[in-house]
Protein backbone atom coordinates (compact mmCIF):
# COMPACT_ATOMS: atom_id res chain seq x y z
CA UNK A 1 0.00 0.00 0.00
CA UNK A 2 1.31 3.42 -1.25
CA UNK A 3 2.20 5.86 1.91
CA UNK A 4 2.09 9.31 0.89
CA UNK A 5 4.05 11.83 2.89
CA UNK A 6 1.49 13.50 4.30
CA UNK A 7 0.19 10.23 6.16
CA UNK A 8 3.30 9.73 7.74
CA UNK A 9 3.25 12.38 9.48
CA UNK A 10 0.28 12.57 10.39
CA UNK A 11 1.32 9.33 12.16
CA UNK A 12 4.65 10.44 13.16
CA UNK A 13 2.68 13.13 14.93
CA UNK A 14 -0.57 12.15 16.35
CA UNK A 15 0.96 10.29 19.76
CA UNK A 16 2.11 13.75 20.66
CA UNK A 17 0.05 17.03 21.05
CA UNK A 18 -0.58 18.81 17.81
CA UNK A 19 -1.83 22.27 16.29
CA UNK A 20 -3.17 21.70 13.24
CA UNK A 21 -3.11 25.00 11.38
CA UNK A 22 -6.52 24.88 8.59
CA UNK A 23 -5.01 26.40 5.69
CA UNK A 24 -8.17 26.34 3.91
CA UNK A 25 -9.77 28.83 6.42
CA UNK A 26 -6.41 31.06 6.73
CA UNK A 27 -7.47 30.91 2.39
CA UNK A 28 -10.86 31.83 2.96
CA UNK A 29 -10.59 34.49 5.69
CA UNK A 30 -7.35 36.30 2.86
CA UNK A 31 -9.75 36.23 0.38
CA UNK A 32 -12.82 38.34 2.25
CA UNK A 33 -10.68 40.71 3.48
CA UNK A 34 -8.58 41.36 -0.38
CA UNK A 35 -12.19 41.55 -1.39
CA UNK A 36 -13.23 44.20 1.19
CA UNK A 37 -10.19 46.08 0.67
CA UNK A 38 -10.24 45.84 -3.17
CA UNK A 39 -7.01 44.23 -3.46
CA UNK A 40 -5.11 46.71 -1.02
CA UNK A 41 -4.37 43.80 1.72
CA UNK A 42 -1.23 43.64 3.05
CA UNK A 43 -0.77 40.55 4.84
CA UNK A 44 0.54 40.74 8.22
CA UNK A 45 2.84 37.45 9.12
CA UNK A 46 4.52 38.66 12.09
CA UNK A 47 5.41 36.01 15.11
CA UNK A 48 5.98 33.44 12.93
CA UNK A 49 2.67 34.35 11.41
CA UNK A 50 0.80 34.63 14.64
CA UNK A 51 1.84 30.86 15.35
CA UNK A 52 1.00 29.59 12.25
CA UNK A 53 4.05 28.87 10.35
CA UNK A 54 5.05 29.40 6.91
CA UNK A 55 1.32 30.40 5.45
CA UNK A 56 3.13 33.52 3.23
CA UNK A 57 2.14 30.74 -0.41
CA UNK A 58 -1.16 30.44 1.41
CA UNK A 59 -2.17 34.21 1.75
CA UNK A 60 -0.45 35.59 -1.48
CA UNK A 61 -2.76 33.09 -3.60
CA UNK A 62 -6.02 34.19 -1.49
CA UNK A 63 -5.44 38.06 -2.49
CA UNK A 64 -2.96 39.30 -0.30
CA UNK A 65 -0.66 41.89 -2.38
CA UNK A 66 1.82 42.59 0.23
CA UNK A 67 3.21 41.13 3.15
CA UNK A 68 4.25 43.22 6.55
CA UNK A 69 6.69 41.74 9.33
CA UNK A 70 8.42 43.28 12.38
CA UNK A 71 11.65 42.12 11.66
CA UNK A 72 13.88 42.19 8.67
CA UNK A 73 14.89 38.44 10.28
CA UNK A 74 11.26 37.79 9.52
CA UNK A 75 11.35 39.84 6.35
CA UNK A 76 14.27 37.54 5.11
CA UNK A 77 12.64 34.00 5.55
CA UNK A 78 9.78 35.41 3.94
CA UNK A 79 11.31 36.43 1.08
CA UNK A 80 13.65 32.98 1.03
CA UNK A 81 10.24 30.78 0.82
CA UNK A 82 9.26 32.93 -2.52
CA UNK A 83 7.24 35.46 -1.72
CA UNK A 84 7.70 38.21 -4.93
CA UNK A 85 5.11 40.80 -3.56
CA UNK A 86 6.22 43.92 -1.45
CA UNK A 87 7.38 43.03 2.18
CA UNK A 88 7.83 45.73 4.58
CA UNK A 89 9.70 44.75 7.89
CA UNK A 90 8.88 48.02 10.48
CA UNK A 91 10.76 47.37 14.05
CA UNK A 92 14.20 46.85 14.41
CA UNK A 93 16.89 48.57 15.99
CA UNK A 94 19.15 50.98 14.94
CA UNK A 95 22.34 48.37 13.76
CA UNK A 96 19.73 45.69 12.27
CA UNK A 97 21.17 44.42 8.98
CA UNK A 98 19.36 47.15 6.49
CA UNK A 99 21.86 46.31 4.09
CA UNK A 100 20.87 42.66 4.14
CA UNK A 101 16.87 44.12 3.87
CA UNK A 102 18.14 46.55 0.66
CA UNK A 103 19.63 43.84 -1.20
CA UNK A 104 16.28 41.25 -0.93
CA UNK A 105 14.33 44.40 -1.84
CA UNK A 106 12.69 44.21 1.54
CA UNK A 107 11.28 47.67 2.44
CA UNK A 108 12.15 49.27 5.84
CA UNK A 109 9.76 51.22 8.30
CA UNK A 110 11.79 54.60 10.33
CA UNK A 111 10.56 56.29 12.90
CA UNK A 112 13.50 58.92 13.57
CA UNK A 113 15.83 60.77 11.44
CA UNK A 114 18.71 58.71 13.41
CA UNK A 115 16.87 55.46 12.22
CA UNK A 116 16.26 57.08 8.64
CA UNK A 117 20.36 57.86 8.47
CA UNK A 118 21.08 54.23 9.19
CA UNK A 119 19.47 53.13 6.42
CA UNK A 120 21.07 55.57 4.20
CA UNK A 121 24.13 54.76 5.21
CA UNK A 122 23.82 50.90 4.89
CA UNK A 123 21.90 51.50 1.42
CA UNK A 124 24.96 53.29 -0.11
CA UNK A 125 27.10 50.36 0.90
CA UNK A 126 25.08 47.76 -1.44
CA UNK A 127 24.35 50.59 -4.43
CA UNK A 128 20.90 50.29 -4.21
CA UNK A 129 18.12 52.41 -2.92
CA UNK A 130 16.59 51.72 0.08
CA UNK A 131 12.56 51.38 -0.02
CA UNK A 132 11.44 53.29 3.24
CA UNK A 133 7.68 53.71 4.35
CA UNK A 134 7.75 56.33 7.19
CA UNK A 135 5.80 55.90 10.38
CA UNK A 136 4.18 58.31 12.07
CA UNK A 137 2.66 58.33 15.44
CA UNK A 138 -0.80 59.49 15.63
CA UNK A 139 -1.76 58.51 19.04
CA UNK A 140 -0.07 55.54 20.81
CA UNK A 141 3.54 56.86 22.13
CA UNK A 142 4.50 53.88 20.75
CA UNK A 143 5.93 53.27 17.79
CA UNK A 144 6.47 55.88 15.08
CA UNK A 145 7.91 59.86 15.01
CA UNK A 146 5.80 61.84 17.26
CA UNK A 147 4.20 64.86 15.64
CA UNK A 148 6.92 67.29 16.94
CA UNK A 149 9.74 65.67 14.92
CA UNK A 150 7.89 64.61 12.22
CA UNK A 151 8.33 67.46 9.58
CA UNK A 152 12.22 67.09 10.45
CA UNK A 153 11.98 63.01 9.15
CA UNK A 154 10.14 64.21 6.31
CA UNK A 155 13.03 66.50 5.54
CA UNK A 156 15.56 64.20 5.71
CA UNK A 157 13.79 61.66 3.74
CA UNK A 158 13.11 64.28 1.06
CA UNK A 159 17.23 65.53 1.26
CA UNK A 160 18.84 61.50 0.99
CA UNK A 161 15.93 61.16 -1.57
CA UNK A 162 17.43 63.44 -3.50
CA UNK A 163 21.02 62.05 -3.20
CA UNK A 164 19.74 58.30 -4.48
CA UNK A 165 20.43 56.50 -1.14
CA UNK A 166 16.36 56.02 -0.06
CA UNK A 167 12.80 55.55 -2.03
CA UNK A 168 9.91 57.05 0.67
CA UNK A 169 7.44 54.74 -0.89
CA UNK A 170 4.88 54.64 2.39
CA UNK A 171 3.82 56.46 5.05
CA UNK A 172 2.15 54.62 7.86
CA UNK A 173 0.12 55.16 11.35
CA UNK A 174 -1.57 52.66 13.91
CA UNK A 175 -4.70 53.00 15.36
CA UNK A 176 -5.30 52.62 19.33
CA UNK A 177 -8.75 52.75 19.58
CA UNK A 178 -9.99 50.74 16.44
CA UNK A 179 -11.60 48.10 18.04
CA UNK A 180 -13.92 50.84 19.95
CA UNK A 181 -15.35 52.44 16.34
CA UNK A 182 -17.69 55.02 18.80
CA UNK A 183 -14.49 56.61 20.44
CA UNK A 184 -13.47 59.64 19.25
CA UNK A 185 -9.87 59.18 19.68
CA UNK A 186 -10.65 57.80 16.20
CA UNK A 187 -11.52 60.88 14.54
CA UNK A 188 -8.47 62.32 15.88
CA UNK A 189 -6.17 59.80 14.80
CA UNK A 190 -7.17 60.12 11.58
CA UNK A 191 -6.97 63.69 11.68
CA UNK A 192 -2.84 63.45 12.56
CA UNK A 193 -2.83 61.06 10.13
CA UNK A 194 -4.01 63.19 7.54
CA UNK A 195 -1.96 66.04 8.54
CA UNK A 196 0.96 63.83 9.04
CA UNK A 197 0.67 62.85 5.10
CA UNK A 198 0.11 66.38 3.83
CA UNK A 199 3.22 67.74 5.85
CA UNK A 200 5.56 64.63 3.52
CA UNK A 201 4.10 66.29 0.65
CA UNK A 202 4.61 69.78 1.44
CA UNK A 203 8.16 68.70 2.14
CA UNK A 204 8.35 67.28 -1.39
CA UNK A 205 7.72 63.85 -1.01
CA UNK A 206 5.41 62.45 -3.43
CA UNK A 207 4.27 58.53 -5.22
CA UNK A 208 4.20 56.95 -1.86
CA UNK A 209 1.37 54.60 -0.51
CA UNK A 210 -0.76 55.38 2.82
CA UNK A 211 -1.80 52.81 5.48
CA UNK A 212 -3.32 53.34 8.70
CA UNK A 213 -5.82 50.89 9.78
CA UNK A 214 -4.78 47.20 10.50
CA UNK A 215 -8.04 44.30 11.23
CA UNK A 216 -10.14 46.16 13.73
CA UNK A 217 -9.81 49.82 11.59
CA UNK A 218 -10.60 47.70 8.52
CA UNK A 219 -13.62 45.75 9.75
CA UNK A 220 -15.60 48.35 11.82
CA UNK A 221 -14.42 51.03 8.98
CA UNK A 222 -12.73 54.18 10.89
CA UNK A 223 -9.42 53.57 9.06
CA UNK A 224 -10.83 55.70 6.48
CA UNK A 225 -10.02 54.74 3.41
CA UNK A 226 -6.01 54.40 2.40
CA UNK A 227 -4.17 52.75 0.07
CA UNK A 228 -2.83 49.85 1.74
CA UNK A 229 -4.61 47.54 4.74
CA UNK A 230 -2.63 45.96 7.35
CA UNK A 231 -4.84 42.82 8.12
CA UNK A 232 -3.15 40.26 10.84
CA UNK A 233 -5.46 38.98 13.11
CA UNK A 234 -8.12 38.90 10.90
CA UNK A 235 -6.58 36.44 8.66
CA UNK A 236 -6.53 34.04 11.52
CA UNK A 237 -10.08 34.30 12.18
CA UNK A 238 -9.78 36.66 15.15
CA UNK A 239 -12.02 40.01 15.01
CA UNK A 240 -10.49 42.44 17.93
CA UNK A 241 -13.32 44.35 17.54
CA UNK A 242 -16.06 41.44 18.21
CA UNK A 243 -18.25 42.69 15.59
CA UNK A 244 -18.02 40.65 12.68
CA UNK A 245 -19.13 37.16 12.37
CA UNK A 246 -17.76 36.05 8.81
CA UNK A 247 -13.91 35.37 9.96
CA UNK A 248 -13.17 31.52 10.34
CA UNK A 249 -11.13 30.00 13.08
CA UNK A 250 -7.67 28.78 12.06
CA UNK A 251 -6.21 26.59 14.53
CA UNK A 252 -6.97 22.75 16.11
CA UNK A 253 -4.82 21.90 19.45
CA UNK A 254 -5.31 18.75 20.29
CA UNK A 255 -3.25 16.15 22.58
CA UNK A 256 -3.42 12.52 23.48
CA UNK A 257 -4.05 10.85 26.92
CA UNK A 258 -1.02 9.64 28.23
CA UNK A 259 -2.26 8.21 31.35
CA UNK A 260 -5.67 7.53 33.71
CA UNK A 261 -6.85 6.76 36.91
CA UNK A 262 -10.08 6.71 38.69
CA UNK A 263 -9.89 8.47 42.05
CA UNK A 264 -11.70 8.86 45.31
CA UNK A 265 -13.98 11.88 46.37
CA UNK A 266 -11.90 13.94 48.59
CA UNK A 267 -8.53 13.25 46.25
CA UNK A 268 -6.54 16.06 45.86
CA UNK A 269 -4.61 17.10 42.40
CA UNK A 270 -1.82 18.97 41.10
CA UNK A 271 0.67 21.40 42.95
CA UNK A 272 -1.50 22.67 46.07
CA UNK A 273 -3.98 20.58 46.11
CA UNK A 274 -6.20 23.22 44.59
CA UNK A 275 -9.11 20.94 43.57
CA UNK A 276 -10.37 18.17 45.39
CA UNK A 277 -12.69 15.77 44.19
CA UNK A 278 -16.41 16.07 45.40
CA UNK A 279 -16.91 12.76 44.06
CA UNK A 280 -15.43 9.43 42.79
CA UNK A 281 -14.57 10.70 39.35
CA UNK A 282 -11.81 9.67 36.38
CA UNK A 283 -8.80 11.58 35.82
CA UNK A 284 -6.73 11.65 32.44
CA UNK A 285 -3.25 13.46 31.95
CA UNK A 286 -2.60 15.77 28.69
CA UNK A 287 1.29 15.85 28.30
CA UNK A 288 1.37 19.65 27.52
CA UNK A 289 1.05 22.83 29.66
CA UNK A 290 2.16 26.23 30.32
CA UNK A 291 5.65 25.69 28.84
CA UNK A 292 3.65 24.34 25.62
CA UNK A 293 1.55 27.76 26.06
CA UNK A 294 -1.14 27.01 28.18
CA UNK A 295 -2.02 30.08 30.14
CA UNK A 296 -1.48 29.15 33.54
CA UNK A 297 -4.29 31.75 34.45
CA UNK A 298 -7.08 29.59 32.97
CA UNK A 299 -6.54 26.86 35.88
CA UNK A 300 -9.41 25.38 36.92
CA UNK A 301 -11.71 27.48 34.38
CA UNK A 302 -10.34 26.02 31.16
CA UNK A 303 -12.53 22.75 29.46
CA UNK A 304 -11.39 20.44 26.57
CA UNK A 305 -13.37 18.25 24.48
CA UNK A 306 -13.49 14.59 25.31
CA UNK A 307 -15.72 12.45 23.08
CA UNK A 308 -18.25 14.83 21.77
CA UNK A 309 -18.75 16.92 24.90
CA UNK A 310 -16.79 19.14 27.42
CA UNK A 311 -14.84 18.27 30.32
CA UNK A 312 -12.96 20.39 33.32
CA UNK A 313 -9.35 20.59 33.17
CA UNK A 314 -8.86 20.51 37.33
CA UNK A 315 -5.74 21.43 39.21
CA UNK A 316 -3.08 23.90 38.55
CA UNK A 317 -2.14 23.98 35.22
CA UNK A 318 1.65 22.22 35.32
CA UNK A 319 4.61 23.13 32.91
CA UNK A 320 4.05 19.91 31.16
CA UNK A 321 0.89 18.36 31.77
CA UNK A 322 -2.87 18.95 32.47
CA UNK A 323 -5.03 16.75 34.16
CA UNK A 324 -8.50 16.43 32.79
CA UNK A 325 -12.32 15.55 34.73
CA UNK A 326 -14.07 12.95 32.60
CA UNK A 327 -16.46 11.89 35.34
CA UNK A 328 -17.61 8.17 34.79
CA UNK A 329 -15.89 7.82 31.35
CA UNK A 330 -12.45 6.37 31.45
CA UNK A 331 -10.52 7.17 28.78
CA UNK A 332 -8.27 4.66 26.51
CA UNK A 333 -4.00 5.48 26.50
CA UNK A 334 -3.28 7.42 23.17
CA UNK A 335 -7.21 9.06 22.68
CA UNK A 336 -7.59 12.13 21.37
CA UNK A 337 -8.64 15.17 23.34
CA UNK A 338 -9.28 18.53 21.57
CA UNK A 339 -8.15 21.54 23.71
CA UNK A 340 -9.27 24.10 21.17
CA UNK A 341 -10.59 24.13 17.72
CA UNK A 342 -13.13 25.98 15.21
CA UNK A 343 -16.08 25.45 17.48
CA UNK A 344 -17.99 23.78 14.65
CA UNK A 345 -18.81 20.73 17.07
CA UNK A 346 -18.72 22.44 20.02
CA UNK A 347 -15.37 22.09 21.18
CA UNK A 348 -13.89 25.01 22.94
CA UNK A 349 -12.40 27.82 20.94
CA UNK A 350 -9.40 30.13 20.85
CA UNK A 351 -12.19 32.89 22.44
CA UNK A 352 -13.14 30.49 25.00
CA UNK A 353 -9.34 30.07 26.15
CA UNK A 354 -8.78 33.89 25.99
CA UNK A 355 -12.08 34.67 28.19
CA UNK A 356 -11.16 31.87 30.91
CA UNK A 357 -6.89 33.27 30.66
CA UNK A 358 -8.11 37.23 30.68
CA UNK A 359 -6.37 37.64 27.86
CA UNK A 360 -7.01 38.02 24.44
CA UNK A 361 -7.07 35.59 21.40
CA UNK A 362 -3.89 37.31 19.64
CA UNK A 363 -1.65 35.97 22.88
CA UNK A 364 -3.16 32.56 23.02
CA UNK A 365 -2.68 31.67 18.94
CA UNK A 366 0.85 33.07 19.33
CA UNK A 367 2.16 31.58 22.42
CA UNK A 368 1.61 27.51 21.65
CA UNK A 369 5.24 26.16 21.88
CA UNK A 370 7.49 24.01 19.59
CA UNK A 371 7.17 20.91 21.60
CA UNK A 372 3.54 20.64 20.27
CA UNK A 373 3.48 19.64 16.27
CA UNK A 374 2.25 21.67 13.15
CA UNK A 375 0.17 20.33 10.71
CA UNK A 376 -0.68 22.14 7.95
CA UNK A 377 -3.97 20.76 6.76
CA UNK A 378 -6.89 22.07 3.70
CA UNK A 379 -10.47 20.50 3.74
CA UNK A 380 -9.98 17.26 2.34
CA UNK A 381 -6.16 16.46 2.55
CA UNK A 382 -2.80 17.90 4.34
CA UNK A 383 -0.49 19.83 2.60
CA UNK A 384 2.42 17.25 1.73
CA UNK A 385 4.83 19.60 1.81
CA UNK A 386 4.12 21.61 5.11
CA UNK A 387 2.92 18.82 7.08
CA UNK A 388 6.53 17.03 6.77
CA UNK A 389 7.76 19.70 8.58
CA UNK A 390 5.52 19.03 11.99
CA UNK A 391 8.00 19.41 13.74
CA UNK A 392 10.13 21.90 12.39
Amino acid sequence: MHTSPADAATRATASVPQLVVHDDAIRANTAAFAARTHGRLMAVLKADGFGHGAIARSVIDAGASSIGVTTIDEALAVRAAGAAVPVLSWLNPIDADFAGAVLADVDIAVSGVELLSAVSRAAVGTGRRARVHLHADVGMARDGAPPETWAALCTAAFELQQHGSIRVVGVMGHMSCADRPADPQNDRERLLFDNAVRTARRRGLAGFVTHLAATAATITGVGGTHDVHRIGAGLFGIDPSGTSTDLEPTLSLTAPVIATREIAAGTGIGYGLDHVADRRTNLALLPLGYGDGLPRSASERAEVQVRGRRRPLVGRFSMDMVVVDTGDERLGLGETVTLFGRGHDGEPTVTDWAGWADTIEHEIVTRIGTRVARVHRSTTSIDDQEACDAHR
